[in-house]
């Protein structure tokens, strides 16, 4: 199995969902083995972020790599695409602290691409971890576990008060790293947008997050429904989920063998488990 990077350059331009800040983003191809990484371009030395377990110092509301100054957050979904796409090596330069919204998905990053297409790389792909025990992390009745399964597998549920989510589970299996035709990310994934809540956006206002978030970039649930219909998909919020844990988990350079199922979790368990795994 041959590692991949990009076969061309993407660009993209957008704001921030909790800095409000608007950002350029230049992915770039990278060589055999260096792995997916973040570039801050707009600080001094041009200073490089490992898309890395290790440089996680932030998971309320997204996942933020980095330290101190020398940070990128909102990390998931693009790198959601990255993985999910099949791209090993890449480098991604940005100048600003935050990876743009877009449109509230990875579906923008994950047709872009499909458009320039991968370059296969003579580095072999690294060995797959295969998880032969369960693990698992859990706070309160929130959980996100890993167990032993013939193939990479991701489940997951949701559960809120508001009718038009209500309880939601999902199950997505990831195509093997040969499989090319396999576009199922793009369709099933890639697509499904970020969710918040109506009665929490004036206290997430308040405390200095998404000001960068809008209805055209999130979808937004109150007691009546949905603000801004129609969705992608009827389970969308859960799909976006998996999405989330597609992303925080790639954290981990390569998917391992196994089912990972969770409910209820957050950025911060999706990491946490991820370092279990590490700690193997």
């Amino acid at each position: 199995m041959q590692q991949h990077t990009l076969a061309a350059e993407i660009f993209q331009t957008g704001v921030g969902l909790h800095s409000g800040v608007t950002t350029h983003v230049t992915i770039k191809s990278a060589a055999p083995g260096s792995g997916r990484y973040f570039v801050r371009v707009d600080l001094p030395e041009s200073p490089i972020i490992p898309a890395q377990v290790a440089a996680v110092n932030h998971t309320v509301l997204s996942t933020q790599l980095g330290k101190n100054e020398i940070h990128i957050r909102t990390v998931e979904h693009i790198l959601a695409a990255l993985a999910g796409c099949g791209v090993d090596n890449a480098r991604i330069e940005i100048d600003g602290p935050e990876v743009p919204l877009l449109d509230g998905s990875a579906l923008v990053w994950a047709e872009s691409i499909g458009k320039v297409g991968l370059l296969a790389q003579s580095s072999p792909s690294k060995e797959t971890i295969v998880i032969n025990e369960p693990i698992w992390v859990k706070h309160e009745d929130a959980f996100v576990c890993a167990m032993p399964a013939p193939e990479t597998r991701f489940t997951y549920g949701i559960d809120f008060d508001l009718p038009a989510i209500g309880n939601q589970w999902y199950s997505w299996t990831m195509p093997t790293s040969e499989d090319y035709s396999d576009k199922s990310f793009v369709t099933e994934i890639a697509p499904a947008r970020t969710f918040g809540l109506l009665d929490q956006i004036e206290y997430l206002q308040k405390s200095g997050l998404i000001k960068g978030g809008n209805l055209e970039n999130a979808l937004v649930c109150g007691p009546e429904g949905w603000l801004n219909p129609p969705l992608r998909f009827p389970n969308e919020p859960v799909r976006h989920k998996i999405l989330d844990l597609v992303g925080d988990l790639s954290l981990l350079g390569k998917f391992p063998q196994a089912h990972f199922l969770a409910y209820k979790a957050s950025h911060q368990l999706h990491v946490q488990l991820a370092q279990k795994i590490l700690d193997l």
